[in-house]
């Protein structure tokens, strides 16, 4: 279908998007024990994108009392995760997804809305490498770490080997500390479930504590099944990879789009965040956080919360509804987290050193809008304790468009939150307002 003709459907379309239920307040949504309301179904559901338009000059996010904020990096095309080398370098994936097919009228209207609500211009697929050589929280050196990759995403360094996780494979590359250039081509360690549709193109990736296994978050194929039960082999899931040999296995499932996988540093336990399904109302289902535990079923695309029943799914499956395990802790409907990174070091104040930040990428079908910020859920003893607390907001203007949309989030060698900032382009740095950004340089390997 040309452009103009593609624009023509998808603005004759939206007009049928129907009205549904009125929306109640976000933040009851927060925690472990969300209120979930009855569903309503459509034929065409509301559709609520802002447009991207950018930050201007002098224009930064607005941060919680007690934090400041600087870019560390600006001009990037479309960064999407981050990851702080031992020697303080920090890469960013700068990445966009496969246009997929159009399979029905209302991904005609949602791929039009898409596209006003990121840049203009093409991804970079590549992994730049940022480098802050006087420690102002400024990066100095940017060069291109690996390029022409195939719409990277997570990343993670173990020894002497930097694994990325393309969409479509887990790829090794050697990685020697302090370069800023790899120019081998990399060896694929294992595939990862991309083909034709590709609904959910990032791929999230950590590594067990002791380093011998890799894990891959796998995105569904759809929103709840539409495309065939056949398209969602081995996806909506947590793959756990040997890093030695590549061989893998399904460790968790049932969890429609998993990313930020990280372990939480007290436990070891393995955690991650969850986009949940739409199309049911502007507060169902609610997106969350939660532990990981091995072998264990989530609920999609059969149910959510728990056992509550998803009645677009058929056949039914009555027995995978009975082991679905509750998520621990709700953040609130349609806020698309895409991004989770447990606090660590001495950066920020103190009421931020014990939990976890979630990056909120933003709803696209709820109105008002609901995420586009970073939030701080407090732990104790391995598990959230408190109600999740603005952080890092202001990337919506006062006209509902998007400044930018935080994504992936790392914790730097001096205990800054750094956010990357895919519409706005920017990888953010967040440290105590009390305490000077440029106080240690990090040690640079060269």
């Amino acid at each position: 279908m040309s452009r103009k003709r593609y624009l023509l459907a998808a603005a004759a379309l939206l007009p049928l998007s129907a009205c549904g239920p009125d929306p109640i307040d976000p933040q009851t949504q927060v925690g472990p024990n969300p209120p979930l309301p009855d569903l309503h179904q459509y034929l065409l559901p509301p559709m609520h994108v802002s447009r991207s338009v950018g930050w201007k000059d002098g224009e930064v996010p607005q941060v919680a009392a007690g934090l400041q904020v600087k870019a560390l990096a600006t001009g990037l095309k479309g960064p999407r995760s981050l990851l702080v080398l031992p020697n303080g370098d920090v890469l960013v994936a700068e990445s966009g997804g496969p246009t997929p097919p159009i399979n029905r009228p209302k991904e005609i209207v949602m791929g039009w809305l898409e596209s006003l609500s990121h840049p203009a211009g093409e991804a970079g697929q590549r992994i730049t490498l940022l480098r802050d050589t006087d420690g102002d929280g400024v990066a100095e050196t940017r060069t291109v770490l690996l390029d022409k990759q195939n719409a990277p995403f997570g990343m993670v360094l173990v020894d002497d080997a930097l694994y990325v996780a393309n969409t479509d494979a887990v790829m090794r590359f050697p990685y020697t500390a302090g370069t800023t250039q790899i120019t081998e081509p990399g060896v694929k360690l294992t595939e990862l479930p991309a083909g034709r549709i590709n609904h959910h193109w990032t791929k999230s990736l950590t590594a067990s504590p002791d380093g011998t296994k890799l894990y891959a978050g796998v995105g569904s194929n759809s929103n709840i099944t539409e495309n065939g039960i056949d398209e969602e082999k081995d996806r909506a899931a947590i793959w756990e990879i040997d890093r030695a040999t590549g061989a893998h296995r399904l460790y968790a499932t049932g969890l429609r789009n998993p990313n930020g996988l990280t372990f939480e540093p007290q436990t070891k336990t393995l955690w991650c965040v969850v986009n949940e399904r739409d199309e049911l109302g502007p507060d169902l289902v609610p997106d969350y956080m939660t532990s990981v535990k091995d072998g264990g079923f989530y609920g999609w695309p059969y149910s959510y919360w728990g056992s509550h029943l998803d009645p677009r799914v058929m056949p039914q499956r009555p027995d995978l509804v009975a082991q679905a395990i509750m998520p621990d802790y709700a953040l609130s409907s349609h806020v698309a987290p895409l991004g989770m990174a447990f606090a660590t070091g001495t950066g920020l104040p103190q009421a931020y050193r014990s939990g976890a930040f979630v990056g909120e990428h933003g709803s696209w079908n709820r109105e008002p809008l609901n995420g586009y910020k970073v939030v701080y859920v407090p732990f104790e003893n391995g598990k959230p304790a408190g109600k999740a607390q603005d952080v890092v907001t202001g990337f919506l203007n006062a006209d509902k468009q998007a400044r930018g949309r935080p994504v992936g989030l790392a914790i730097d060698g001096q205990g800054a939150l750094l956010i990357a900032d895919d519409a706005g382009g920017a990888v953010w740095r967040v440290t105590g307002s009390g305490a000077r950004s440029e106080a240690q340089p990090p040690a640079i390997v060269r």
